[in-house]
């Protein structure tokens, strides 16, 4: 019997269940791993099992309850982790947000729960919640923070710090017969795990409750597709708020006893990771990019030689690769020009970047470039494609390590019907679906029908049953001739270049297709450098003639792979990037297409009435909060 099967036979389908379990048969092995000052320490199951009781126990003291929210503000952190597995033992919400949410998203939230308490990182979170209390919110009457530096001076009725939360908790553990029992099996297969929302691109997000059913339930299908293994070393970096870190870091981590390593900050991921050397990694394509991009620099500042040699093999490698990719089979000398390649420079390009020891790895979230794809698969990482909703628990779908395509996302995961309506809507059903849209029964009864939940994108399934995604449905649009188009589709074939980091490509209801799109101001101002191209701002980069020739070599490509009536005439590059702190993005980088319409109308009018240039007065959230305005004169660029 296999260990994941000894968990679903002994009654491991609730949060607490699983963490019982592991902190009694594993007790001694290593959950946790948290760099602080350089040092990691760390935490076993039953040392973290402990203090997740301890939080709980602490949080019922102060009114944390079924039908009440705790509000997780921060970056990642093992407390912030543990708190809402505690939350999660009380039947109540746990909510994440994201670091960077406004007071405005926020006051979304209180909305819709009763907040009774939340658990923030640091002083900049805590005093964020004040703020929000301070314009006259109601509710979050407990503020627990996890780093007191900062906060030692202030006097706020209700704000304590996570050990001493701690201490109120363990005391009733300690005086309460049975305590621990209690809340180790009181949550139900239906309470709730985690509070999550909806990216919220074409209005409020909408607050998705996955139950601890449905969170197990994707976990288990990732397990038995291959997507992860037991006992994998993982890095806790992607968003909390985003449902695929809770889907790996939490429930595949309590499922699969994965060690979870915390890094000390965002800004020091990229060492930490090295440190790590994880053996799971999953990253959205802009990651993917980057790190192509990193790696790319520092060749190009290499010595001649170092330059020579990485050409010589990666040349090579991304060759074998794309041929294998295609069907196409090697010559008898490839496996050892792998082997040389793999010691002089795949090994240690890996091994600069914490990536010598993967075996899974992944991307997710939308679709990635091709070049960035084979790129990395010809480096030796078993980069695959995953694809799935908030509203499915983050998993759908995964590529098989022997069944990679470029153009799919692979089969359904074991557990996960998915088939297509008429409308070429792709349906799914599985235990991990979620059971509808928190208050909102007009959304819920849209989003799901006899238990299929409509995910909204348009797709198709192969004879052979791999999944291939185009777009949004609710983004199929047509021109004024009829031609039938998603923007999306390709506004993510723009921003496979390196040197494009968003697109919105217009023309619904227009004779011809144009696009919008914002510089990636690291990858474009490293080139600009390197080319001895001058400028003094992202503004006055992206209006430079070179750039503009630059970007052409991307619409050339996206116009190759398009018909006739669908290529991309015009384009203007804005003179800055899209925020999500100016509503033109979402926090996960999906475009708020009727903002940014609304927003650079008189851009659009003028990729289409024939003029030269046009005069642009953007919005910029500083920050600082200030609102601020950058005016520019762009030129309309012909394709």
């Amino acid at each position: 019997m296999t260990d994941l099967t000894q968990k679903q036979s002994s009654g491991g389908d609730t949060i607490g269940a699983l963490l019982a379990q592991n902190a009694s048969r594993h007790g001694k092995d290593i959950a946790l791993r948290e760099k602080e000052r350089g040092i990691w320490k760390e935490t076993t199951w039953a040392e973290y099992a402990e203090e997740v009781l301890a939080c709980a126990a602490g949080l019922e003291k102060i009114g944390v309850k079924p039908g009440k929210a705790v509000l997780i503000l921060g970056d990642n952190r093992a407390r912030l982790y543990g708190g809402m597995l505690a939350v999660s033992l009380l039947g109540a919400y746990a909510m994440p947000a994201y670091p960077g949410a406004t007071i405005e998203e926020l006051r979304h939230f209180l909305g819709e729960v009763e907040i009774v308490a939340a658990i923030a990182e640091d002083q900049e979170q805590v005093d964020k919640i004040l703020e929000l209390k301070d314009a006259g919110a109601e509710g979050i009457d407990h503020i627990i923070y996890d780093e007191a530096r900062g906060l030692g001076f202030y006097e706020v009725e209700g704000l304590m710090s996570w050990d001493h939360l701690i201490e109120v908790g363990q005391h009733d553990l300690n005086e309460t017969p049975g305590l621990r029992e209690d809340l180790f099996g009181r949550a139900k297969p239906g309470d709730p795990a985690i509070f999550m929302h909806s990216s919220g691109t074409t209005g409020k997000p909408k607050g998705i409750v996955l139950s601890q059913k449905n969170v197990l339930a994707a976990a288990r299908n990732g397990h038995a597709a291959g997507a992860f293994d037991d006992n994998e070393e993982i890095l806790a970096y992607l968003p909390m708020a985003w449902v695929g870190d809770f889907a790996i870091t939490v429930a595949a981590a309590l499922l699969c006893r994965f060690t979870v390593n915390v890094p000390e900050r965002q800004e020091t991921v990229v060492r930490d990771m090295r440190e790590i050397a994880p053996t799971f990694y999953l990253a959205a394509p802009r990651s993917w990019d980057q790190m192509l991009t990193t790696i790319q620099v520092g060749i190009e500042n290499s010595t001649p030689v170092k330059k020579w040699l990485y050409h010589f093999f990666m040349d090579r490698a991304i060759a074998a690769e794309t041929r294998k990719l295609n069907g196409i089979s090697g010559g008898a000398l490839e496996p050892l020009g792998r082997l040389l390649g793999e010691a002089i420079v795949f090994g240690p390009i890996k091994d600069q970047f914490g990536m010598s020891r993967l075996k899974n790895a992944f991307t997710g979230g939308e679709a990635i470039g091709e070049d960035t794809f084979v790129f990395y698969r010809a480096l030796g990482i078993k980069l695959r494609q995953l694809y799935g909703q908030t509203e499915n628990s983050a998993i759908n779908a995964i590529q098989s390590p022997g069944e990679v395509r470029l153009h799919t996302v692979g089969k359904p995961a074991p557990g996960v019907e998915v088939k297509i309506a008429e409308d070429g809507e792709i349906l799914v059903r599985s235990d991990s679906v979620f059971e509808g849209y928190f208050n909102k029964p007009e959304a819920t009864a849209e989003a799901l029908e006899d238990g299929w939940l409509h995910t909204g994108d348009a797709g198709y399934l192969e004879n052979d049953g791999h999944l291939v995604v185009l777009g949004r449905v609710s983004e199929v649009m047509h021109t004024a001739g009829g031609e039938r188009y998603v923007p999306n589709y390709i506004e993510n074939r723009l921003k496979f270049s390196p040197y494009i980091k968003d697109a919105a490509v217009i023309g619904a209801g227009l004779d011809e297709l144009t696009a919008m799109v914002c510089v990636d101001f690291e990858a474009v101002g490293h080139w600009a450098e390197v080319n001895g191209v001058p400028y003094v701002s992202y503004s006055d980069l992206s209006q430079r003639d070179e750039v503009a020739a630059l970007l052409h070599g991307a619409f050339e490509r996206v116009n190759k792979a398009v018909t006739e009536p669908l290529r991309l005439q015009r384009f203007v590059s804005l003179p800055k990037e899209f925020d999500p702190d100016d509503s033109e993005i979402t926090r996960t980088r999906k475009l708020r297409r009727k903002v940014v319409q609304e927003r650079y109308a008189d851009v659009i009018a003028a990729l289409y009435d024939g003029s030269k240039d046009v005069h642009v007065s953007a919005q910029v959230t500083y920050e600082t909060g200030e609102i601020g305005k950058v005016e520019r004169s762009l030129p309309i660029r012909e394709v």
